[in-house]
């Protein structure tokens, strides 16, 4: 029986285990800075008050990733390809969180405000298609109220097609101004706010706009400029250096010393996650947290809402409240494999599989 011939400009290069690795690690955190925010609703009493910051990071990585994956092939795929090839890597889990967001609602025993039929169709309608649409009182009228994390996927979005529209063939002199650039706009955003928490809602839209710009550019020049730091690091050592950008104690300037993990902190990781070596023990804990991250990430938030309302509204004492986020972050886990395993997994695979028929079915016809 013949192959079918490989689309070889469709593949993607292999993966940099360790920062899949890393990327899995800040998505743990963000689940239980989640946790702990209704908890502790002045972040600077809380141990893990920096934790959204965990969402530069993404970007961060996020940048270098699609340089290094994208930068030499994408005038032979084109834009379009490419924008394919991200709406299959990132929408099956928005429209998902999305489904599970609307349940959460539905089902939420502690919430006492209601939607009717008509606003909940139409907010599920808005998220799916990622179109912001801040009209949920009880979300802190977030950008994607039905599920709050599709903020930065849309953001992610517009970077995505700001590459593929132009940064991708930019010099790497005008990138460097850029990135000048979004560091002023990144700066001035956290000395306004006195934080980098923005993005997430309608009052601080264009303060994501500032995150994204400055983290994506970020990666991307760390990929281009080729830095890298040799050590001998490994997995262990580099996640907890991460985890200590979250855990720093606020500070009177906490806007300054945000945007020096931003800025500085956040790309010196990345430089050092490159030049390390990954153990072969470590490797396959890197794949199944580089695997789950992003499942992790877009479907844990419902259970944090029904958490919060419960909270807010009962008496928790000290050792139900750790028992109730040890195994909520255990379950989100869980919940996030599970749905790497039956269902962002075989639906991307899928997708690609229609997409390299639809391509090849397309070289055949001009070949006529």
């Amino acid at each position: 029986m013949p192959q079918e011939p490989k689309i070889t400009y469709l593949q993607s290069k292999p993966h940099y285990d360790l920062l899949d690795g890393l990327r899995g690690t800040a998505a743990i955190t963000i689940v239980v800075f989640h946790f702990l925010e209704f908890v502790y609703p002045d972040y600077s009493q809380n141990f893990l008050g920096h934790g959204f910051l965990a969402v530069d990071f993404f970007f961060c990585l996020s940048g270098f990733v699609i340089g290094y994956a994208y930068d030499e092939r994408i005038t032979k795929i084109g834009p379009w390809q490419f924008f394919k090839a991200r709406l299959i890597r990132l929408h099956p889990l928005v429209l998902l969180g999305s489904v599970l967001g609307l349940l959460g609602v539905w089902i939420d025993p502690f919430s006492d405000i209601g939607y009717d039929a008509g606003q909940l169709s139409l907010i599920f309608i808005f998220s799916v298609l990622l179109v912001p649409y801040p009209v949920m009182p009880d979300r802190g009228y977030g950008l994607f109220g039905l599920n709050t994390p599709s903020w930065s996927l849309f953001f992610e979005y517009v970077a995505n097609i700001v590459y593929a529209l132009w940064l991708y063939k930019i010099s790497r002199q005008t990138l460097f101004l850029l990135w000048l650039a979004a560091m002023i706009w990144l700066g001035w955003v956290s000395y306004e706010a006195g934080t980098l928490i923005g993005g997430w809602d309608g009052k601080s839209a264009w303060d994501g706009a500032a995150r994204i710009a400055y983290s994506f550019l970020a990666g991307l020049l760390v990929y281009r400029s080729n830095w890298l730091v040799k050590n001998k690091m490994g997995f262990v050592g580099l996640s907890i250096l991460l985890l200590l950008a979250f855990i720093v104690p606020y500070f009177k300037w906490n806007w300054l010393v945000e945007v020096g993990i931003v800025v500085f902190y956040f790309p010196l990781l990345l430089t050092l996650g490159v030049g390390t070596k990954l153990s072969e023990g470590m490797r396959s804990l890197c794949v199944f947290f580089g695997k789950i991250s992003y499942p992790l990430y877009m479907t844990h938030i419902p259970m944090i809402w029904i958490f919060g309302n419960y909270y807010n509204s009962h008496q928790v004492d000290t050792l139900r409240l750790t028992f109730i986020i040890i195994l909520g972050t255990a379950f989100s886990l869980g919940l996030a494999y599970v749905i790497m395993r039956l269902f962002d997994t075989p639906v991307r695979k899928w997708l690609q599989l229609k997409q390299r028929r639809a391509v090849m079915s397309s070289s055949n016809i001009d070949k006529k």
